[in-house]
């Protein structure tokens, strides 16, 4: 079965260097330069990933991204100007996996890609990788045959990567994981500066799911400076 691929870049040029890349590794790719256009696709094809420009002639790639979240939980990357953080942080907290900046370099492109797509494909596995399938402590359980999660009987709608921070930090209940750690499990890559803003937005959007207050957490607590923990 084919991987589908959705590339969306009013910038043509971009858009076909990511075509060309991606297709070459194999993958089916589905490719627009407006939001209209990808919008329908969305809603017709079955999609494994989706690459998105923030900046579009008709729409924005939040608007989009926020409308796929809606009913589906396939991985998306985002596509922002350089140093723009603000976009990268809006992105993120709209249930974005990842972002790269212009201009980038093509095969990184592609290595996060596969990346996200490892990580989606162990997310809904019938075969979980962990010895450990079944977690539940403090009305929080994560069962990862079935890829559900609840709070206090509570279904959370969580993305794949929401879902690994959450394993990670419950596996190894009782004890602080670095923010360097809780990325290179997570996004399996290597880890920068900016990599602590991804952990913390995604941090962020988990409690703003689960309720859970940041000054008083119940669940997911920050030790400042070196990372998360969650009590036993």
């Amino acid at each position: 079965m084919s991987t589908n691929i959705l590339i969306v870049d009013d910038e043509q040029s971009i858009a076909d260097l990511i075509e060309v890349y991606l297709k070459n590794e194999g993958f089916e790719i589905y490719k627009f330069y407006n939001g209209k256009d990808a919008l329908n696709c969305i809603e017709n094809e079955k999609l494994d990933l989706a690459i998105l420009d923030v900046m579009l002639p008709d729409a924005d790639g939040f608007s989009i991204c926020q409308q796929i979240r809606e009913k589906h939980n396939f991985p998306i990357i985002m596509l922002t100007a350089k140093d723009e953080e603000i976009d990268k942080i809006t992105g993120l907290t709209l249930g974005a996996d990842d972002y790269i900046t212009k201009p980038f370099r093509p095969l990184e492109l592609v290595a996060r890609v596969k990346a996200q797509l490892r990580r989606f494909t162990r997310y809904n596995s019938s075969n979980p990788l962990r010895e450990e399938k079944f977690i539940a402590f403090a009305g929080l359980v994560l069962n990862k045959d079935t890829y559900e999660c609840t709070l206090n009987e509570r279904p959370l709608s969580l993305t794949p990567t929401e879902f690994s921070i959450l394993w990670v930090l419950a596996s190894n209940r009782g004890r602080v994981v670095t923010s360097e750690e809780l990325f290179h499990e997570v996004w399996g890559d290597k880890y920068f500066t900016n990599s602590n803003n991804t952990v913390m937005v995604h941090i962020r959007h988990l409690r703003e799911k689960m309720h859970d207050n940041a000054e008083h957490p119940k669940y997911i607590k920050t030790v400042w400076g070196v990372g998360y923990k969650i009590e036993k």
